[in-house]
């Protein structure tokens, strides 16, 4: 009975050694940490979890604390980002060890909250002096770079002197005016005969709706503000950018009415014979159908240019097609053969042929889009 027992205790230790092997051989040791922590509060007497969590802990440390060494010798200043995140994770692992009564009886996790207080107040202090030297330069770039610093002083240590107060005038700094120009219409209508009235609505429309969906001059959720020519001289703006959009080409092309017709038929009950049997009929009829055609293609080029460096900053050119089909008609014949489909087209009375009007909104409406996440891309950050 004494063998059996002793086989059986050496069977649990082997067991047991096996297990905490796999918890030692696998990759992400920090989460198995975690794990391990977990097993333990499920299960105190977990000799794997119990065995596993010392040598786990201590190659953590070594491991977390090798970074931190490595990015001390850096001169980067991104470096306190890096080292900060390493010490949060060396915390968050002594926070989960000492919450769990099991697993703070078998490892005694160092505290590293003072050091972290410490290290945010040395991050705090270089990204500030970096901040000022380059808030003190001229241009929208070093006015960024600032506003990004000043921000990382205030997560790192909130109010820290006046990192808050210069944050904001950063941003101020780094925030552009920008006019938005009439649509130029140098396009060529080849077959349009569309009225100019239309056209120069249309290009006026596009501009104004992209002042207003932008923000206009009170924009808060860009670093810019939105004018168009007209209100930047009312209010004596001077632009730090110009956004001049150019129709280069618009055409609608002729509708190209194609006529077309096709036979329909389709076995239908007609009663019953003297025997009861159910007898059919195949009708038939003839589908008479106009296929009306309506397409055009609209380009437009989308110029943003630095005004004081007159420069430009990007270049850019959106095409978009537009095509539509209707079909109406009429039918000779049986009309039991006609299909839904049939019955659609000939009931098609509704139909109204767009305008060349209708057909320019509906390409500026695609393009819009296009152009508005153009001059997005360009001011924001």
């Amino acid at each position: 009975m004494r063998r059996i027992l002793r086989l059986a205790i050496l069977i649990l230790i082997l067991a047991s050694c096996k297990t905490s092997k796999d918890y030692l051989s696998r990759k992400d040791d920090d989460k198995t940490l975690f794990d391990v922590v977990k097993a333990l509060n499920k299960r105190s007497s977990d000799t794997a979890a119990v065995n596993a969590l010392p040598v786990l802990y201590n190659l953590a440390q070594q491991r977390h604390l090798k970074k931190i060494n490595s990015y001390t010798a850096s001169n980067e200043i991104t470096r306190w980002d890096k080292i900060i995140k390493e010490y949060e994770t060396l915390q968050e692992m002594h926070n989960v060890i000492t919450d769990a009564d099991a697993a703070s009886r078998i490892v005694t996790p160092v505290n590293y909250q003072p050091t972290i207080y410490a290290i945010k107040q040395q991050a705090a202090a270089e990204y500030y002096e970096q901040a000022v030297i380059a808030f003190e330069k001229p241009g929208r770039e070093d006015a960024k770079q600032a506003y990004n610093y000043f921000k990382k002083v205030d997560e790192w240590v909130p109010a820290y002197k006046d990192a808050k107060q210069k944050m904001d005038e950063a941003y101020e700094n780094a925030t552009v005016n920008v006019q938005i120009n009439p649509v130029l219409d140098n396009s060529v209508f080849f077959s349009s005969g569309m009225g100019n009235y239309g056209r120069i609505n249309g290009n006026e429309n596009f501009q104004q709706n992209l002042v207003r969906e932008l923000g206009g001059k009170n924009s808060r959720r860009y670093a810019a503000r939105f004018y168009t020519e007209r209100e930047a001289r009312r209010d004596n703006i001077v632009p730090d950018l110009f956004v001049d959009l150019t129709l280069k080409n618009i055409e609608v092309y002729p509708n190209s009415p194609y006529n077309y017709s096709r036979n329909a038929s389709r076995r239908i009950e007609t009663g019953k014979d003297t025997s009861g049997k159910i007898t059919y009929e195949t009708v038939y009829a003839t589908v008479r159908i106009t296929r009306q055609t309506y397409s055009g293609y609209a380009e437009m080029r989308v110029d943003i240019i630095d005004v004081a460096g007159k420069t430009n900053i990007s270049s850019n050119t959106y095409r978009e097609n537009y095509s539509r089909q209707e079909e109406y008609g009429s039918y000779s014949g049986d009309s039991r053969a006609l299909s839904g489909n049939d019955w659609t087209i000939v009931n098609n009375n509704n139909f109204n042929e767009p305008s060349k009007e209708d057909i320019l909104n509906e390409l500026y409406r695609k393009i819009y889009p296009q152009v508005k996440n153009r001059i997005i891309y360009a001011v924001d950050w």
